[in-house]
């Protein structure tokens, strides 16, 4: 359980390519959530956490959206992403453990999640809650899909539960969206929730 706190575990999966998570593609209930924006939000500051392919930070580039962050712990994504969109501002690739970012430095006005918080230890999902508030500037929005189920394993992707979720996130955001995602890819369909979660 303690190596998925550990960058080299994550290299040696996309090395490996054994990332059975990865859909190959921008997820649909992401896209329909990007479709929507108006283009008064392509210059708001964007981060995607444990971004790994990417899918979502490309896509949202090739609408023109302009500050948009990825992180990884892992330098192989990062890499290979630069290398499919040669033009995406390099200062926006950040490799680094994503509880280490500091919030004096870092602060933005959305984030969006895509299979991060079910690839973090368990133990860490309070310290999660907390240090995305912390990197959210006021009335900041989360926004993403979190599992909806149990896979009873020790490895990730870790799942969990509607209640759980409201219990951690409740004390320091409003959670104005927490629902079965009705346009999920066919591969999570019934096993995800849409959030939009906003910065008490």
């Amino acid at each position: 359980m303690e190596s998925v706190n550990q960058a080299d575990f994550w290299q040696q999966r996309y090395e490996q390519d054994s990332i059975g998570w990865d859909m190959g593609e921008v997820s649909p209930p992401l896209k329909a959530y990007i479709d929507q924006l108006s283009e008064s939000a392509k210059d708001q500051a964007i981060l995607v956490p444990g971004a790994g392919n990417a899918y979502e930070v490309g896509y949202l580039h090739e609408q023109g959206f302009t500050n948009v962050t990825l992180v990884d712990f892992a330098p192989a994504p990062i890499q290979a992403f630069a290398e499919r969109y040669p033009d995406f501002p390099t200062e926006h690739l950040i490799c680094a453990d994503f509880f280490g970012l500091s919030p004096e430095q870092h602060q933005f006005d959305w984030v969006l999640e895509q299979t991060f918080f079910c690839a973090i230890n368990p133990a860490r999902r309070d310290e999660y809650v907390e240090q995305m508030a912390a990197l959210l500037k006021p009335k900041g929005k989360l926004i993403g899909l979190l599992f909806d189920r149990d896979f009873g394993r020790q490895e990730p992707p870790f799942g969990g539960t509607k209640e759980e979720y409201q219990q951690r996130f409740e004390s320091v955001f409003d959670i104005e969206i927490m629902e079965p995602s009705y346009n999920s890819h066919s591969a999570r369909q019934g096993s995800e929730l849409f959030v939009k979660l906003r910065v008490k």
